[in-house]
């Protein structure tokens, strides 16, 4: 294998898809980019066994073959590259690759390429065409909510529909409950629905974004997931099990709804915050036609401050996970919102009051008085 590339664009590219390479696993290839070049020209490929990103490189091919090198340390010697141009070629008999721009040579040993794992070709059949600005939006408006807990995966994922004119996400760690519902201008060839890692999701989101494409692929297979943008592939494992029904989450129906100016609630909740540390809880205190917003901190200190809101009746106090309030009011976006509240020990749901699809339910904290 050999062939010439510009610098700029191998660390481009290896910037995006380096991130995908597993940097905790005992295959040595996982933890290394495989660099394809055919006459149909180059490839970066990298995966966790999870998550896994084809990239093309431009380059001109002089001789076909197939590596994999460290991802990191290739990274690393990509952004010290002196020149424009940089050869890259394998000299079998050494077992390594050698690098040359200007000046600079670089031998890199290689890693075993029988280890490194096929990724999915892009299907041409069954492919859902998605915009992609309204898949990116929805994917991080509730992208926050998904667990990180691995051993309770079925919720580290986000539930993806789409049909007709809707795309929907919900995602939950059990503590807080995003859903965004995105109307789209022109009506999907086709549909479909899965639990997809958040990871992937949000992996995805950054390569669109990158990209600037107006629409993506997805196509859904058994057990996995593939989505092309703007030439780069990325493919997914599902997630097996059945998601939470949320509708089933939702209460019924709430004492309170209250319509507030969202940039001014969220502000309030950010200064507040910084007194709510060793897991304190935010204190929302509702009296009649106001808000206090107040956290302490035993050996640290405390904060409060008071805003008018449109409450009436009985006052009550009730006590968020501060991140998880902020979290919920930032990804509502600005605006006017609406906060519906039962009781002290009951979920508090935030929704949008444009109509636009978002709300955002989460779990009270039991206050000590």
């Amino acid at each position: 294998m050999k062939l010439q590339t510009p610098c700029a664009e191998l660390l481009t590219q290896l910037g995006v898809v380096s991130r995908v390479a597993s940097s905790r696993t005992a295959v040595q290839a996982l933890s290394g980019v495989q660099l394809s070049a055919s006459a149909d020209g180059a490839e970066l490929r990298a995966t966790d066994m999870e998550v896994g990103l084809r990239v093309p490189l431009a380059a001109t091919v002089e001789r076909e073959g197939t590596v994999v090198l460290p991802a990191r340390l290739l990274l690393d010697v990509a952004r010290s590259l002196p020149s424009e141009q940089a050869s890259i070629e394998l000299r079998s008999a050494e077992q390594d690759v050698e690098i040359i721009s200007g000046s600079a040579t670089f031998h890199i040993r290689t890693l075993r390429a029988e280890d490194f794992p096929p990724l999915p070709e892009p299907d041409g059949e069954n492919v859902v065409r998605v915009p992609a600005a309204a898949f990116v939006e929805t994917i991080n408006r509730v992208a926050r909510s998904a667990s990180r807990d691995e051993t309770r995966p079925i919720l580290t994922g986000i539930l993806v529909s789409a049909s007709g004119s809707e795309l929907r996400m919900v995602a939950t760690d059990s503590y807080r409950l995003s859903v965004k519902e995105t109307k789209l201008e022109t009506p999907l060839d086709g549909e479909f629905e899965a639990n997809v890692p958040a990871r992937a999701l949000q992996e995805l989101a950054r390569i669109a974004q990158a990209a600037g494409a107006d629409e993506l692929s997805v196509s859904v297979r058994t057990n996995q997931i593939v989505f092309e943008v703007g030439g780069d592939v990325l493919s997914s494992r599902l997630i097996d099990g059945q998601f939470p029904n949320y509708r089933q989450l939702l209460p019924d129906a709430y004492e309170h709804e209250l319509t507030l100016a969202s940039g001014e609630l969220t502000e309030v909740v950010r200064r507040m915050s910084l007194m709510a540390q060793k897991n304190a809880p935010l204190r929302l205190h509702f009296s009649e036609g106001e808000l206090t917003v107040s956290a302490q901190t035993p050996d640290v200190g405390e904060a409060r401050e008071k805003l008018p809101v449109p409450f009436a009746g009985e006052p009550f106090e009730i006590g968020f996970n501060p991140e998880f309030l902020r979290d919920g009011l930032e990804s509502a976006e600005g605006g006017d919102l609406v906060l519906k509240l039962i009781s002290a020990l009951r979920p508090g749901l935030i929704e949008t009051a444009d109509g636009s699809g978002f709300l955002y339910l989460i779990m009270p904290i039991r206050l000590n008085v």
